[in-house]
Order: C-alpha cells, then sequence, then structure tokens
C-alpha cells in the first residue's frame, strides 16, 4: 500500500432500528416512596414493598361490581356450553395460565372450560420471548382460530396497551365473544373497545416498571375472585365447602371426609361409606347423606338440577 493511503474498511449495511415505546401508564412512573431503595436496610426494602402491597386489595374493592359483571359473563357462557379464554403476554400471561391450571384440580372443572394463551406459546412460562408481546396479529390469529362466538375473553395487560391482548381482544370481539380488559392502568384508552373495562388503580411500582410487584398482585386478586365466584355460582361449592375437587393424594382423600363430616355431620365411617357406594362422588355422597335416599336417587336428583347440591336437596324435599 503507497503511503498515505487510506486503507480499504468493510462497508455493511446499516442495522435496522428496532421499534422503541415510551409507555405512560401509571404503572411505568416512579414511586417517590422507593426512591432510595438501593441505599436501604434489607428490613426497610421489606418494609416499603410491604406498605406499597397494602394498596392493592383496597383497589380491588374498587372495582368489584365490573369484576362481578365479568362473573356473571362468565357463568352464562359457560352453562350455554361455551368457554372462558385468558389472553396475556409476560406476568399477565402467567397469572393467566396459573389460573386456568389451578381450576380443574380445585373444583373438577371440565379443562376446557377456562384456556388460557400466553404470547410467546408455553416457552414464554419460562422466560421472555422477544417481541412476542408486540405481535398484535399473533393475537388476533390465535383468537380467530379458537374463541367461538358465545365466548367470554379476559385480556391481561398491566399496562392496558398490550398489543398481542388488544389485537385477540378485537378479533374475539369480531367472532361475537364478549370482551373484558384487566389492566393496571384506569386511563387506559382500550377501555372505550371491551364490553367490561377491569382497571385497577395500584400505581407507581416500589421498583419502577416491575409489573410483577402490585400489578401482578392486583391481577391475581382479581384473577382469584373472579375464577372462585364463577365456580360458586356454577354448584362446585356447597356453603363454603370444596365438593367438586379431586382426590389426587391422600391429603386430598383426607380432606373429601373431613368435608363431607363437616357438611353433615355424620361420622367418619359413615362418610367413608357414603362416599364408597357413590363411586368417589362428593357431590352423590353428600345428597344421600344429607336426604337420606339411595345413590341412584341421589344421582337423579343431581341431574335434574344442572349439578346443584342445593337445587338437588330441594327436589328431594319436594
Amino acid at each position: 500500500m503507497t503511503a498515505g493511503a487510506v486503507e480499504p474498511h468493510e462497508v455493511t449495511a446499516p442495522v435496522t432500528a428496532r421499534p422503541v415505546i415510551r409507555v405512560g401508564a401509571p404503572t411505568e412512573r416512579r414511586n417517590p416512596l422507593s426512591a432510595d431503595l438501593d441505599l436501604m436496610s434489607t428490613r426497610d426494602v421489606l418494609t416499603v414493598i410491604n406498605e406499597a402491597d397494602r394498596r392493592v386489595p383496597g383497589a380491588v374493592a374498587a372495582v368489584l361490581d365490573e369484576i362481578a359483571t365479568t362473573v356473571d359473563l362468565a357463568v352464562t357462557a359457560l352453562r350455554g356450553g361455551h368457554r372462558v379464554h385468558y389472553f396475556g403476554a409476560g406476568t399477565s400471561g402467567r397469572l393467566g395460565v396459573l389460573d386456568a391450571a389451578e381450576l380443574a384440580p380445585t373444583f373438577n372443572s371440565p379443562r376446557h372450560w377456562f384456556c388460557a394463551h400466553i404470547a410467546g406459546g408455553p416457552e414464554a412460562m419460562w422466560r421472555a420471548v422477544e417481541d412476542a408481546e408486540d405481535d398484535d396479529r399473533g393475537g388476533a390469529a390465535e383468537a380467530a382460530d379458537c374463541v367461538r362466538a358465545g365466548d367470554l375473553v379476559v385480556g391481561l395487560a398491566a399496562s392496558g396497551r398490550t398489543p398481542y391482548v388488544l389485537g385477540a381482544l378485537a378479533a374475539s370481539s369480531a367472532k361475537g365473544a364478549s370482551t373484558v380488559l384487566l389492566c393496571a392502568n384506569p386511563e387506559a384508552a382500550a377501555a372505550r373497545s371491551v364490553d367490561v373495562f377491569i382497571g385497577v388503580d395500584t400505581g407507581p411500582e416500589v421498583v419502577t416498571g416491575s409489573t410483577r410487584m402490585k400489578a401482578g398482585t392486583a391481577q391475581k386478586l382479581v384473577l382469584n375472585t373472579f375464577s372462585t365466584a364463577v365456580m360458586v355460582r356454577l354448584g362446585r361449592v356447597y356453603s363454603n365447602l370444596m365438593i367438586d375437587m379431586v382426590a389426587t393424594n391422600a391429603k386430598l382423600r383426607g380432606r373429601m371426609i373431613s368435608i363431607l363430616i363437616e357438611a353433615t355431620g355424620c361420622s367418619e365411617e359413615i362418610c367413608r361409606q357414603a362416599l364408597h357406594e357413590a363411586d368417589g362422588d362428593m357431590k352423590v355422597a353428600l345428597v344421600l347423606l344429607v336426604s337420606g335416599v339411595e345413590v341412584s336417587a341421589a344421582r337423579a336428583a343431581l341431574a335434574r338440577s344442572a349439578d346443584q347440591v342445593r337445587g338437588a336437596l330441594a327436589l328431594l324435599a319436594s
């Protein structure tokens, strides 16, 4: 190379800038009460988090009317042979999966009743799937593929603006499903595009933008409240006792006996015998113990009352 010549270098194509969105939701704002979090003692960090968490139940209490409407929509859908869907991304999606997964073992609900969808698919339960929550077309396509008219679709998005969730809600509405948006942003613009809007005002997070904290706790409380109330309305609870649980281990088999004792006042021996005669069906055992009828009559009464224990007992009493 001659003196003064410029050494050649490889020219590469410019890197395409990736989309950037600055979210203005309350969950993204800084919390002045935790501004010195990294300077605090461990005990003080825990105190700040605990005091912030105390706000969540009150925020959930403020939206009980909206949750009640959602419960009624779900009961109507399930009684009509339809389904409830959760669509979420990240923490919100994982909480939807958790809630749906716990209903079958707790209430023996048919597994197809509650369907959980998470942006990025099953892999997203364990790690973040890049750009999955920004895929509004993916959410819309997934909803279009599985949601049917008459279903209830609950979108879970801390900010209230997650594209995957909003895409799923829009497609679900177009299919004739009822739609609900649950978020931690009472000012979410998407409130106007759903049938029910549940905006829980949890405010800024202790760690700015970490919606696995108060926003996630609020979503967990709302989902617990919602799905439990749905199961109560559908007759899967008698008094405050689980009567449709699945006994998959020794502890739960013991709990079934304890529940029958609590519900009827009968001895353990009698409850064990009734459960045996009912082939392990707690509802049948309960009805025969309370009413004194035979197993066949208990089964028939439950069938005539849409599997409702109180309805079956009323039929037998009349």
